[in-house]
């Protein structure tokens, strides 16, 4: 069966793999501190034209984002993110559950308004009553976002500068980054590390086995964050594991290069979809496609080929999700012609 469900159903890619092979009869520090970890560290610094940054490997994408969120934020604080955010939709409460509230604002082709934040934010600082709710302390946004559009470099820079007006800090979800970054020809990791709090290089969903980068911009890690992420269970014994990954991810451009060839996949998918009298549900210019298609003619199509279906559209259509990955052939595309 065709399989174009997610962007994490294959295994590492083949240099990621022959990087963990050919050092796994070597010995290493642990936690995090082995040679190979500190190389992808100094590669990612680099990539992101930031000498000064923290860089930590965790394992996975709630994880991280419950790690990072909680470290941030004092015990009465809140995240504000769109109300499609991953963190408001798709992570079972992983975040109220760390004694956070999400703070859901309207969305906008999945993302986050400027307007609609600096709105909530002077309600907020004009409430008599705001020292009885939960304090806004940060703002989370996804890049791409949950619907493969993408925040403009103006549309972040003008996000950046609210949180600065009323001081908050900007933590940016790249659980996909690498398809972000080959789609858009504005927003780089140097622009992120210069307007942001955090961030992180999403490995899992582009090449690895396992494996997020956090990023904290000019050394701006919380005080304690290794023992933070320990308390959180989400301390690698094994650390060289995502460290050796990103080592192998962040040589010769290889993080940039499989993410590109991901969005080309997914623009031919797209262009296949439309000639083939498929209608969009929201253009997106990343690995994640969205159609409209007739409840009938989907379950035609669920023997020979996976999809997420996404939400109801009406009575009679459903929104299906189609992704591409790295590992994307040209193979998997023309059985796919052949099926729809």
């Amino acid at each position: 069966m065709l399989n174009f469900e997610c962007d994490y159903n294959n295994g590492a890619h083949p240099e990621v793999l022959r990087k963990l092979v050919e050092t796994n009869g070597r010995q290493s520090l642990t936690y995090g501190f082995d040679e190979w970890s500190e190389q992808a560290r100094g590669k990612i610094r680099a990539a992101c034209g930031d000498a000064s940054a923290d860089v930590f490997f965790l394992v996975g994408g709630t994880q991280t984002n419950a790690t990072v969120i909680d470290a941030l934020l004092r015990s009465h604080e809140a995240v504000i993110s769109a109300e499609c955010g991953h963190i408001n939709v798709h992570e079972a409460g992983a975040i109220e559950q760390s004694g956070h509230k999400v703070i859901a604002l309207p969305a906008c082709d999945g993302k986050m308004r400027t307007e609609d934040l600096d709105r909530y934010m002077d309600w907020f600082v004009n409430d008599e009553s705001r020292d009885h709710v939960a304090q806004p302390g940060m703002v989370y946004v996804t890049f791409p976002t949950e619907f493969g559009t993408l925040y403009t470099a103006r549309e972040l820079q003008d996000i950046h500068n609210v949180c600065r007006k009323y001081g908050l800090k900007l933590f940016v979800d790249g659980a996909r980054m690498g398809y972000g970054l080959a789609a858009s020809s504005e927003v780089t990791l140097p622009f992120l590390a210069q307007h942001s709090d955090a961030f992180y290089i999403g490995g899992t969903k582009v090449g690895a086995l396992c494996g997020e980068a956090v990023v904290f911009p000019r050394g701006g890690a919380p005080k304690g964050f290794f023992s933070i992420i320990k308390q959180h269970g989400a301390l690698l014994a094994k650390g060289r594991l995502a460290g050796i990954q990103f080592d192998a991810l962040f040589t010769d451009n290889l993080y940039l290069n499989i993410s590109r060839h991901a969005v080309s996949m997914a623009m031919r998918l797209k262009e296949m979809m439309l000639a083939k009298g498929y209608r969009l549900h929201i253009d997106s210019p990343t690995n994640q496609q969205f159609f409209v298609i007739e409840n009938s003619k989907m379950h035609e199509l669920e023997p020979h080929v996976l999809f997420t279906h996404w939400e109801p559209a009406d009575g009679e259509h459903t929104v299906c999700r189609f992704v591409t990955s790295w590992a994307t052939t040209e193979e998997d595309l023309q059985a796919l012609a052949e099926v729809v």
